[in-house]
């Protein structure tokens, strides 16, 4: 499970497997098309693949124009959606833009604070200090820095606060700023003619790892779920309030700082979890992979899984971070399912809620072709319930493999940096100087990188 590579210095980095999140943003991208390439050469899936879209817009009809046009008409919806039923990476954008606005509030009201503070006298400091704490906090946000921010929208994360040992932020920046690194660069590797957009993009595409992209909404739901929820008995299955969820439902649609508490029921919450993922105007695995992922049975078991595992890296870098949250979360559900006993001889009772069970209730909503309406699944034909049955054994897959399927193993990394060598050698050897300084067994190796069957092997010499 480990994998050497070398770079100018002479130096050789041993490879391992590594969560897909700690890749960075340039690297998640290649990695898509270096999944691309592997499962078209090696997976027999009988159908064609194509690399879904981020956030893509679909045609409308002239009947949903009128539709909507109709809605911003009436003065009950004067708010833009925030969460419910548009792409996911707008939800993301739309949670980033809603805290940057909060921070920069907080940021204001922490000014005037200080502003009022300074003219006071020196008695009165100490309380408006605490008054100013109080106010700002009234405003924060559950969020963490790794959580929630989409590399597409306009006002990037500063570069600061983005996880990654060093401070170059893409290769505009390495091209600017890094010229030691070019500096150590002693051959002029032939670069392959590439896509003027492709090139374009991967100017802008981040040297760091990107936040994790899950929406407010999800994050909040799994806390809560997490915290209150493991030991209710059949916790999707048990009917909610509609009165309370349309409540929430429109809270998180207008941006507001949602906070569920205890007193949340966790049918609700569950409820409003599944709404989400059922609004979604494409789901979470995409429609253009649907056959993909169901054809996954097709094969070999010992295949399956490594299967899986590609056709998740296709999924945009949203999608991705979303449904690596969301079988987190429904893998410690499904570890409750069972009573058992805790440490202090206490019986615990189980929620029922098997990987099975969740994969039933979830697998329709992030897995199909086009929403079904409630009379087509009133009577179904046996070509729809062999196609649900096949849905719910691949999500089941899921939910039970999730921490192998978001890791990627050495093989993989070394494809997507040979594939980055042919573009931009200055960025490998960037790259590989950060992953020596976070590996404490990296040591001096004759330089070598590893020939890749599938992409040109180049060879340093240092």
């Amino acid at each position: 499970d480990k994998s050497e590579i070398g770079f100018m210095s002479g130096r050789s980095v041993r490879l391992r497997s590594v969560p897909i999140q700690s890749l960075s943003e340039l690297e998640r991208a290649r990695l898509q098309e270096v999944a691309f390439y592997q499962l078209q050469q090696d997976c027999d899936l009988s159908c064609q693949i194509t690399i879904p879209k981020d956030g893509q817009k679909r045609k409308k009809s002239l009947r949903k124009k009128l539709d909507s046009l109709g809605k911003e008409k009436n003065k009950d919806r004067e708010f833009i959606p925030q969460a419910f039923g548009m792409p996911l990476s707008q939800v993301i954008a739309n949670d980033r833009a809603y805290k940057l606005k909060q921070d920069s509030q907080r940021e204001e009201q922490k000014d005037a604070s200080d502003f009022v503070t300074s003219l006071l006298p020196f008695g009165n400091k100490r309380q408006n200090k605490e008054l100013s704490s109080s106010n700002s906090s009234l405003s924060s946000t559950s969020e963490t820095p790794n959580e929630s921010t989409s590399p597409n929208t306009p006002e990037p994360a500063p570069r600061a606060r983005r996880r990654g040992a060093m401070s170059v932020d893409s290769i505009t920046d390495l091209d600017d700023n890094q010229s030691r690194l070019l500096e150590a660069l002693q051959l002029s590797l032939p670069a392959e003619a590439q896509n003027k957009k492709e090139k374009a993009r991967d100017k802008k595409l981040s040297l760091n790892p990107i936040y994790r992209q899950v929406p407010r909404l999800v994050d909040s739901c799994c806390q809560h779920l997490e915290k209150h929820g493991l030991q209710t008995v059949g916790i999707f299955r048990v009917g909610s309030s509609k009165k309370r969820v349309r409540q929430l439902r429109e809270e998180f649609d207008r941006g507001i700082d949602v906070s569920l508490e205890e007193e949340h029921s966790v049918h609700d919450v569950a409820a409003l979890l599944k709404e989400f993922l059922r609004d979604m105007p494409d789901p979470l695995l995409t429609r253009e992979l649907y056959t993909a992922f169901i054809n996954t049975l097709l094969l070999e078991p010992e295949e399956q899984l490594g299967t899986l595992q590609l056709l998740i890296y296709l999924l945009p870098p949203c999608n991705c971070d979303t449904l690596h949250r969301l079988l987190q979360f429904l893998s410690i559900v499904a570890r409750h399912a069972d009573d058992n006993v805790s440490k202090d001889g206490q019986e615990v009772t189980g929620n029922k809620m098997t990987s099975l069970n969740l994969a039933t209730i979830f697998g329709p909503n992030l897995l199909h072709k086009q929403k079904s309406s409630d009379k087509e699944f009133s009577v179904q034909s046996s070509a729809r319930a062999e196609e649900s049955t096949a849905i719910i054994a691949v999500v089941q897959k899921m939910i039970e493999n999730y921490e192998a399927l978001f890791m990627v193993p050495p093989d993989l990394q070394n494809e997507v940096l040979i594939s980055l060598l042919e573009t931009d050698p200055d960025v490998v050897d960037y790259l590989l100087r950060r992953k020596a300084s976070q590996s404490s067994t990296s040591s001096v190796f004759p330089a070598a990188v590893q020939a890749c069957p599938k992409y040109p092997a180049s060879v340093f010499t240092p």
